[in-house]
């Protein structure tokens, strides 16, 4: 039996530091459940040195242990600790690009990017394809995608992503950056965007995009395809087929820089109307044994009513001890929470 300790990636938001080593907890716990057989014990905060660290024990990690805990959202280094001296574990992530992908958009609203990748990490590992995350091309949607920070920790990941907006304004900033980005890191791909008309009359704008990390795996048609549309979320099954995506990553608005818009009415500060309107047709985009992770501010939003939607729509809630694990204060006006569900 051996003793590891995770020192924790530092973050520039002050609030999310603060919560980052109960939520690593949590989602470490979810790593342990889900693709580790439940071989790490005794995790816990110690202090080594003055620093923080998320510490636990387990039997020699193998390679494939590490391939996965490598892609924790907070993972900044993992040591094995011996004698009390620390031993650094090579970690080899799924990172296909550079770190700037997801760094340079700023605006306001913007979630915080390492909880953007906590939320497809733990979806993903709520799916039953928990095992495949080191070597499967995942397809991965977001239908409240913003300014694209879900869809380009897909890309990130190399998953294929895709996302909807009903907002113009962040589907045009969106667009514009991921192409900008892609050519001034001189990545192959090939880009179209333009308007989507049923029946002669528009319903919504499309971009597209086929890329690959390297020009090799671009010549040979081993490419990640990013698709987004700017239409209303409750309209995704127009745009992508019925049991296409393995993994739905959304994070509804808080209600604060952003209110949630429900097909049938105005704005309004609680997602539930929303979500009970999207809830079937984001169900409907999964196939089965896919999952669907959701994060909103629980100060407009009951996490009982979250989940009986989401049960309503024929999904599974996880209810256990992991998934309790989630929520922490963003700032005086949320408090986030994360709800995850499986596709039986």
């Amino acid at each position: 039996m051996g003793d590891y300790a995770l020192l924790i990636h530092p973050s520039s938001n002050r609030v999310y530091a603060d919560a980052s080593v109960a939520l690593t907890r949590a989602e470490l716990a979810v790593f342990n459940r889900a693709v580790l057989d439940g071989r790490l014990t005794r995790l816990s905060e110690t202090t080594i040195g003055g620093v923080r660290y998320v510490t636990f024990s387990a039997d020699r990690l193998t390679d494939r242990d590490t391939a996965f805990l490598a892609n924790l959202s907070a993972m900044y280094a993992l040591f094995e600790v011996v004698d009390g001296l620390l031993r650094p574990v090579e970690l080899r992530r799924l990172d296909r690009f550079d770190d700037d992908l997801l760094t340079i958009p700023k605006y306001p609203g913007k979630t915080n990017e390492q909880f953007t990748k906590l939320l497809l990490n733990v979806t993903l590992l709520s799916s039953d394809f928990a095992a495949e995350m080191p070597v499967r091309r995942f397809r991965v949607i977001d239908p409240l995608c913003g300014r694209g920070t879900t869809l380009n920790q897909a890309l990130m990941y190399g998953f294929h992503a895709a996302g909807v907006d009903h907002d113009q304004k962040d589907f045009e900033a969106y667009s514009a950056y991921i192409q900008t980005w892609l050519k001034r890191k001189r990545i192959k791909h090939h880009a179209e965007t333009g308007p989507v008309r049923r029946d002669r009359r528009l319903v919504g704008r499309r971009l597209r995009v086929e890329l690959a990390a390297d020009r090799e795996a671009y010549r040979a048609g081993d490419v990640q395809r990013l698709d987004v549309v700017n239409a209303d979320t409750t309209r995704s099954l127009e745009f992508f087929r019925a049991g296409s995506q393995d993994l739905v990553v959304a994070d509804a608005p808080y209600g604060v820089q952003h209110g949630s818009r429900s097909a049938g009415g105005g704005l309004s500060r609680s997602p539930l109307r929303l979500l009970a309107e999207a809830a079937p047709v984001w169900a409907g985009l999964l196939r089965r044994g896919g999952a669907l992770g959701l994060a909103w501010n629980t100060y407009v939003a009951h996490r009982d009513d979250a989940a009986q939607i989401l049960a309503d729509a024929g999904l599974e809630v996880q209810t256990d001890e992991p998934y309790q694990g989630f929520v922490h204060r963003v700032d005086q006006a949320i408090v986030r929470d994360v709800v995850v569900a499986r596709k039986p």
